[in-house]
């Protein structure tokens, strides 16, 4: 990871969860991480929690809704202002609403598709051309997926969630050709996770917080941590090495 000192990373949906355990290790590593979220509340106590332990890198809130193209681009514009540029993108901000195929509001489908898709396709977008202005070849583009991603489960309300996250492992080998074919070295993983203790069961079943603790409950899931080590595994590949999916679930996990 040395080779990541001093340089800059961005890390959508940084305020919980997956987003602040991958902010809090890059910063221990040395990283300048801008963490974006629609509120800056939690990044901003997380950013003093990094300084007050000595860690060597820094922590930059930014207060961003992934689901406006206008804010990503001002977001973009703020860190090639007073960062010169993304060096790594990680993809993480996603979300989930139980809105069954058959049965679903068009307006919870739609909010899954622009932030589980479409913001994962600005940023990536953003994130190349920062790295392509500065002769940047080394970079590295990492979209958080999910199993959902790899299998549809029989659950009514993440099938549409999972077709928005097959769409992201579309969306990660898609980029990787293409990168090839521009004949750079930026490198596309995704991170694929099974069950994540997280907030996300919290927010999909926000009508039914007891079914969302049911969830983690009966088994023992992933951590948080355990994704920001998967990304620090990946970050710290050779450069000759490209890493295209982590897969990882659960020990106890079935599906």
């Amino acid at each position: 990871m040395e080779r990541w000192t001093g340089r800059v990373a961005l890390v959508t949906g940084a305020s919980v969860g997956i987003g602040a355990a991958v902010a809090r290790a890059l910063v221990q590593h040395g990283m300048k991480v801008v963490g974006c979220a629609r509120s800056v509340d939690k990044i901003e106590k997380l950013a003093a929690e990094c300084q007050s332990a000595g860690y060597p890198g820094t922590l930059i809130p930014y207060k961003c809704d992934l689901s406006n193209e206008e804010e990503i681009l001002s977001m973009f514009s703020a860190i090639k202002t007073l960062h010169q540029g993304v060096d790594v993108c990680i993809n993480n901000a996603g979300l989930a609403r139980p809105e069954p195929l058959l049965s679903g509001r068009t307006e919870g489908w739609r909010t899954m598709i622009d932030v589980n898709v479409m913001a994962v396709s600005i940023c990536t977008r953003e994130a190349y051309q920062s790295m392509k202005e500065r002769n940047i070849d080394d970079g590295h583009i990492i979209n958080i997926n999910s199993m959902n991603g790899h299998s549809v489960v029989p659950q009514s309300v993440v099938h549409f969630y999972s077709a928005t996250k097959y769409a992201v492992t579309a969306l990660t080998e898609g980029l990787r050709q293409e990168l090839r074919e521009a004949r750079t070295h930026i490198r596309a993983t995704c991170i694929s996770p099974g069950l994540v203790e997280t907030g996300f069961a919290f927010k999909l079943h926000d009508n039914d917080p007891e079914r969302a603790a049911a969830t983690y409950e009966s088994i023992r899931c992933l951590k948080a941590e355990d994704m920001a080590n998967a990304v620090i595994y990946v970050l710290s590949a050779p450069p000759h090495v490209q890493i295209g999916d982590i897969q990882m679930r659960p020990t106890e996990q079935i599906s």
